[in-house]
């Protein structure tokens, strides 16, 4: 998950170390393939306070954990709503929600996080492909809050697939709907193609929409637009990965970290507990603070310009370009 690399100042990211069992409050059937879950405390307290554009991490019974983005109402502090996509070639975690998590069950969370905090702008363009949909829904009950001027543009396989809908109908004519049985893909160079100076424009969907608005955007300038990935990066290398060496300061271990080993397993291996989630530099749960050394950043959370300020990583994915790191951990 990440913001846009023409992003000159970067907002700031917000997490918490909240961890809970949670239980299944409510289950609805959101579109085909698209469920979405209330969960709750079940004592009945508080959940942490969120604002549009976190996710959580959710530990599922099968041991993998999987993020979902936040899409209820920031102000519910009693439940924390998700839409789940069933991927039929996924790993199985949203199957298993799709097909066996029931009302009343529990499961294991810890977050919320922000990667993708909605700034202040007078007019937003937010653009959603499939369950991308979820975290522009609270992007939009902000703006309406706030006044500003907005409007979404939201593509899907075909209208039944879209969820959300009956959320989104009483906005009228700021929401466009592009099912793509219907009218084809999503009509990005009219949508995008005149660039405003008071205008932010966020984006969430999958892959081949991201870098369509990102070419779309390039008139637009630096700040411009904000998007959030769900899946790694592709891998660009310049060569073979080659060994090199981690000094953890706090803990006062050097540690080698040879090719087939990323700097969290390395870690782990030498028993430094370190928070981690996705292991794909999406969702920055490992987030490290870098003391001495140059990274080679591989997520897609940082923006450029934290990248080239080389105070943090993801030490999940993210390498060293010498041979030493220095680490606060």
């Amino acid at each position: 998950m990440t913001s846009s690399v023409f992003e000159t100042s970067a907002p700031s990211r917000t997490s918490s170390d909240f961890t809970a069992e949670v239980v299944v409050a409510a289950r609805r059937q959101e579109a085909d393939g698209v469920v979405g879950l209330d969960l709750a405390l079940p004592s009945g307290e508080r959940l942490p306070a969120w604002t549009p554009g976190a996710h959580i991490d959710v530990e599922l019974p099968n041991g993998l954990t999987r993020q979902y983005s936040l899409c209820g109402d920031p102000a519910d502090t009693g439940a924390w709503r998700i839409g789940v996509l069933r991927e039929a070639d996924g790993r199985g975690g949203s199957a298993w929600i799709a097909d066996e998590l029931a009302v009343g069950d529990t499961l294991r969370v810890r977050g919320p996080r922000n990667n993708f905090p909605l700034l202040p702008a007078a007019r937003y363009v937010f653009v959603a492909g499939g369950i991308g949909i979820t975290p522009l829904l609270p992007m939009i009950r902000a703006a309406v809050a706030a006044g500003a001027e907005w409007e979404l543009h939201y593509g899907g396989r075909t209208r039944a697939s879209m969820a959300f809908l009956a959320e989104l109908a009483p906005h009228g004519d700021r929401v466009h709907l592009h099912p793509q049985d219907e009218v084809g893909l999503l009509p990005l160079a009219a949508v995008l193609g005149t660039p405003a100076a008071d205008t932010l424009v966020y984006c969430c969907g999958p892959a081949p929409l991201l870098d369509a608005v990102e070419d779309s955007c390039r008139p637009w300038g630096p700040g411009a637009l904000h998007v959030e990935r769900f899946t790694a990066a592709p891998r660009v290398t310049d060569g073979e990965d080659s060994t090199f060496e981690v000094v953890l300061e706090q803990s006062g271990l050097t540690l080698e970290v040879p090719p087939e080993l990323s700097v969290l397993e390395a870690v782990e291996n030498a028993g430094v507990p370190v928070l981690s989630s996705c292991t794909e530099g999406t969702c920055g749960t490992c987030e490290t603070t870098v003391l001495e050394g140059e990274v080679d950043h591989r997520d897609v959370i940082l923006t450029d310009e934290e990248k080239a300020a080389n105070d943090t990583m993801m030490i999940c994915v993210s390498r060293c370009r010498g041979p030493r790191l220095v680490l606060d951990l």
